[in-house]
């Protein structure tokens, strides 16, 4: 199995260990993004839009708040309204007021969003499955714990769409 500098075709090995890590990090991520990409793609929708159908789906209830919708998305987007404007377009989500709130926009499935995340979710448990299923339980329990520490790191700040926006 190639070191992360022998994949990247450098002639020398990383100056820092902490600089190998972080590359390893991005370039796995980017690798875990396009096959997910891969498998949502023949469906028509992207690994963000799909996070949205799913955001939607867990909260469930009458609609959620668009703003709510960016501070729980995986990769938080300042552009959700214009994800969102996708889904309508393929009729997937669709967007309300709030009952006594009018500058609140709720987001919920439509019939076809609902019928295409359960098409979906055996297709992506899956694809987990596909690119993860080699490893052991303890070493994925590592991992979680390990990515958790990272995203904990004063250093990083927080993340830019943790903070809930009036609609």
């Amino acid at each position: 199995m190639p070191s992360l500098a022998q994949e990247l075709r450098k002639r020398h090995e990383f100056a820092l260990p902490e600089q190998e890590a972080t590359l390893n990090i991005v370039r796995t991520a980017t690798r875990l993004i396009e096959a997910g990409e891969r498998v949502l793609k023949p469906h028509g929708i992207s690994g963000p839009l799909y996070n949205i159908l799913r955001i939607v789906r867990g909260i469930g209830g009458d609609g959620v708040p668009s703003g709510e919708i960016g501070v729980q998305m995986v990769t938080p987007t300042p552009d959700v309204t214009r994800l969102v404007d996708r889904l309508e377009k393929l009729q997937l989500a669709a967007r309300s007021r709030k009952e006594g709130d009018r500058r609140v926009v709720l987001v919920r499935l439509t019939p076809k969003g609902r019928r295409l995340l359960t098409k979906l979710d055996p297709i992506i448990e899956q694809m987990h499955r596909d690119t993860l299923g080699h490893l052991t339980p303890s070493e994925l329990r590592s991992i979680n714990e390990l990515m958790v520490r990272v995203r904990d790191s004063p250093a990083l700040g927080k993340p830019s769409g943790c903070q809930p926006t009036k609609d």
